[in-house]
């Protein structure tokens, strides 16, 4: 199927031999050459960085506080935000485009012609943007004009599809459908460390403490590794052979949600997470069906209070959260001891996260008043693939297959602001309007 069929048509799966798709959720399926090797960490090819990149922090978490967007909005201070705020899209076009939030303004493009952008990141410094592609990731520098990326990251053999920093930027984590997540280097752009799914994988994300990574694959797997002991310490499967199309975990590195993909349901599972002398616990907090067919994204917002869910049924959706109810304890999870686990991502025995007896459960429905639907952003015309909270939570960028990105003010449901420029399907957004005395 050629490109201009797939974007006119997201609902058909593209061919198994076509690079030039995106694979964030289940309703992708294409091939990738898997390994049941295992290389090493202390091999040559990889530079083992100090111990201390990897050791775990303190989660110094911010409480909500008004975003730029937000205090421009009130104040008419539209050159800050024009000089603070960092929004940028990508997709199946082959560019980058970089918007003045208010004025919907493209302010910036950047071509990306040797394949679509998956995923866009901001470093947390806001000097730099991540963007990865099939096969390689490039780093560009925000505030310059040349648009040739100031340093390629290259080892993946599949799409990428997700892309995190570290809090001090000192390294990266990247998620590929080559089987791998991998840890780069940002300042050489070398591999660091390379852990194994052993099938696609959809996400990646990393845990506050920024000594564990969170990461989904398209078996139905969320593994949770720890970087200072080098090995997977948990897994959790949700539902059996259905996919996990994303992760989240929140700010303060207390909740972690996981959107379980499939033709007829998007679901959601939630988990709390608790840690102890620098070892992480897991239980369990509320499953629901957030929508009727394929989910594509799920985000906590920055204050913890609001769940977004992204999917292939032309809607994005808010969830608001009971604080209350999220910090009950009900039976803990059966965890997997990661004694025995390598990088390879194979800790024995295999555990469920949850015994998903009931996978028809009426949609929106939350049995432990957790989670409650509370909007249904419904302006989209195609798929909506990825999205992001202002830095107050009041305010949500989502991107869409009818080629426009959406800023939407959440508290009326409305969108005040429509970005278009991208004449393909937009599939990733990023956002920074934390002001810079974050």
């Amino acid at each position: 199927m050629g490109e201009q069929g797939r974007d006119q048509s997201e609902e058909l799966r593209p061919s198994n031999h076509d690079h030039d798709h995106l694979s964030a959720s289940a309703a992708y399926s294409s091939s990738f050459n898997s390994s049941d090797s295992t290389d090493s960490l202390d091999s040559a090819d990889h530079h083992i960085p100090p111990r201390s990149d990897f050791a775990r922090q303190d989660v110094d978490y911010l409480p909500a506080r008004e975003g730029l967007i937000l205090a421009a909005l009130a104040r008419g201070e539209e050159d800050k935000v024009r000089m603070s705020v960092i929004l940028c899209t990508a997709g199946y076009d082959h560019t980058i485009r970089f918007w003045e939030a208010l004025s919907g303004i493209c302010s910036r493009t950047i071509p990306h012609p040797d394949s679509q952008v998956n995923r866009l990141c901001i470093s947390p410094d806001k000097r730099y943007l991540a963007a990865a592609g099939h096969h390689t990731i490039k780093l560009y520098d925000i505030k310059s004009t040349n648009p040739a990326a100031v340093l390629n990251f290259e080892g993946h053999t599949g799409n990428i599809t997700g892309v995190a920093f570290h809090c001090e930027g000192k390294w990266m984590v990247t998620s590929s459908e080559d089987g791998t997540v991998k840890i780069w280097d940002t300042r050489t752009g070398n591999v660091q460390r390379d852990y194994r799914h052993g099938c696609p994988v959809n996400d990646v994300v990393i845990h506050p403490n920024q000594g564990e990574l969170i990461s989904c694959d398209r078996s139905g797997n969320v593994r949770i590794w720890d970087l200072s002991e080098n090995k997977c310490s948990h897994q959790l499967i949700p539902e059996e052979d259905k996919a996990v199309a994303s992760v989240t975990v929140a700010g303060d590195g207390t909740l972690l949600c996981a959107a379980v993909s499939s033709a007829t349901q998007g679901s959601v599972y939630v988990w709390r997470m608790l840690t102890v002398r620098d070892v992480t616990s897991l239980v369990p907090v509320t499953k629901f069906i957030a929508h009727g067919t394929y989910i594509t994204r799920v985000l906590l917002s920055p204050d913890v209070r609001q769940l977004a869910t992204c999917s292939a049924d032309h809607t994005a959706r808010i969830w608001s959260i009971t604080q209350s109810s999220s910090s009950s304890t009900p039976t803990p999870l059966p965890i997997v001891d990661g004694s025995a686990n390598t990088p390879d991502g194979s800790p024995t025995p295999h555990s469920r996260a949850n015994d998903s007896k009931s996978p028809n459960a009426n949609m929106g429905v939350d049995e432990s008043g957790t989670f409650a639907l509370e909007h249904i952003l419904d302006g989209h015309q195609r798929w909506v693939w990825d999205c992001a909270f202002s830095a107050d939570s009041a305010y949500l960028v989502t991107a869409c297959s009818d080629h426009y990105a959406r800023l939407w003010e959440l508290q009326s449901r409305t969108v005040i602001r429509q970005y278009n420029g991208h004449h393909r399907g937009a599939v990733c957004v990023a956002l920074n309007d934390w002001s810079d005395t974050r």
